[in-house]
């Protein structure tokens, strides 16, 4: 029987949920790197054993974990992207005469079909590539070099890369997702990339429609059905059926259509959901009750998930990375909370429990489906 390990980044450490296909029980491992920032870890779909872990502090700076047993040791590499032999100093050097600083790696996307390969998106928003397992890294420079630069913001959180999304069709499709400067594709590896923001309206802008500018919190797709995407933006969820040419939004009956995270079912590529919070100032659910809610139409007809949830007096908020569903045959969905639970639910979200309460305030989780 397959199990289910969920890899959970928090802000003061990362932890190592486990369980068997009934997902009734969990075995809960850590913290890894206690008191550090994990801001994501994330599996190679093609190697079960191999994960990739942004740990990160504002005094030591910025470092690449990778572990190759699933977890239970780890090791730092990539001393070449991040600080150039020296921790802490969050440089890359480019070849010019002075390294571009940045702040942290948000989001890990490994390759579908090697362990060894895997994207990193950072703040400062650009966008990274390692080939050897993380020892080395390159900058994909096509996208900070797109022109469109002096246009992007930074968000509350920061100028982010956040999102990386690889077409498993199409193996030189890459989507990626800034905030605040909108969804951007790449056709040819990351060599060179095009906005892809049509539709958007952004109304905190001097120019509602423009290219890029858009807050865009995250983006999500079923591997089955790539050309079709799913987007929970600032304000407003939107879908694309043609890989993000055109945007249409689907936000349809949501009490609200601000919020971080979406994610699509694992069998059911019109299966969406999202975690609607009050709004861009109040960033918890609405009356203080949680509640996932759910399309099974691709978006405009929701409903209201809330079985095991707390529908009181309940002030956390999800963010854009602590979302991940499993592959079993009852699709599991998972989600963490800045007050410190993770939420599971094994049968598609008609029903709810917290398999943990009090870790630190949750930034990411993935899960992996293990043989």
């Amino acid at each position: 029987m397959s199990s289910v390990r969920l890899l959970v980044g928090t802000k003061k450490g990362a932890f190592i949920l486990t369980s068997d296909g009934k997902r009734e029980k969990w075995d809960v491992a850590g913290p890894h790197f206690a008191g550090f920032e994990l801001y994501h870890l994330k599996g190679s779909p093609v190697d079960p054993n191999r994960i990739y872990a942004s740990q990160t502090s504002g005094w030591f700076g910025q470092l690449v974990q990778r572990s190759n047993d699933g977890g239970k040791t780890w090791e730092a590499v990539g001393n070449k992207f991040m600080y150039d032999g020296v921790p802490g100093t969050h440089q890359w050097y480019d070849g010019t005469a002075h390294p571009w600083e940045f702040k942290r790696v948000w989001h890990f996307e490994p390759s579908l079909t090697d362990p060894d390969t895997v994207y990193a998106g950072i703040e400062d928003a650009a966008m990274f590539k390692t080939a050897d397992g993380g020892q080395s890294w390159t900058e994909l420079s096509g996208l900070r070099k797109h022109g469109s630069g002096p246009h992007w913001q930074p968000g509350a959180g920061g100028m982010c890369l956040h999102t990386i999304i690889l077409d498993p069709s199409n193996p030189k499709r890459i989507y990626i997702a800034i905030s605040a400067a909108g969804a951007f594709r790449s056709d040819d590896g990351g060599e060179t990339w095009k906005p892809i923001n049509k539709g958007l309206m952004s109304n905190m802008m001097p120019d509602p429609t423009a290219e890029v500018g858009h807050c865009v919190h995250h983006i999500a797709m079923h591997p089955k059905k790539p050309g079709t995407l799913f987007m929970q933006k600032h304000w407003d969820v939107m879908r694309s059926d043609n890989a993000g040419d055109q945007w249409t939004e689907v936000s349809g009956n949501l009490p609200t259509d601000f919020g971080f995270v979406i994610d699509v079912h694992a069998h059911e590529p019109e299966t969406v959901y999202v975690v609607p919070i009050k709004s861009d100032g109040e960033h918890y659910p609405l009356d203080g009750a949680l509640k996932v809610y759910r399309s099974k139409s691709g978006g405009n007809d929701w409903e209201p998930l809330t079985k095991g949830l707390p529908q009181q007096n309940c002030f956390v908020n999800v963010l854009r990375d602590a979302m991940s569903v499993d592959s079993l045959d009852k699709c599991g969905i998972y989600f963490g909370t800045t007050g410190g639970q993770v939420y599971a639910s094994s049968d598609a979200g008609e029903s709810w429990k917290a398999i943990v309460h009090d870790l630190p305030g949750v930034l990411s989780v993935e899960a992996q489906t293990l043989p």
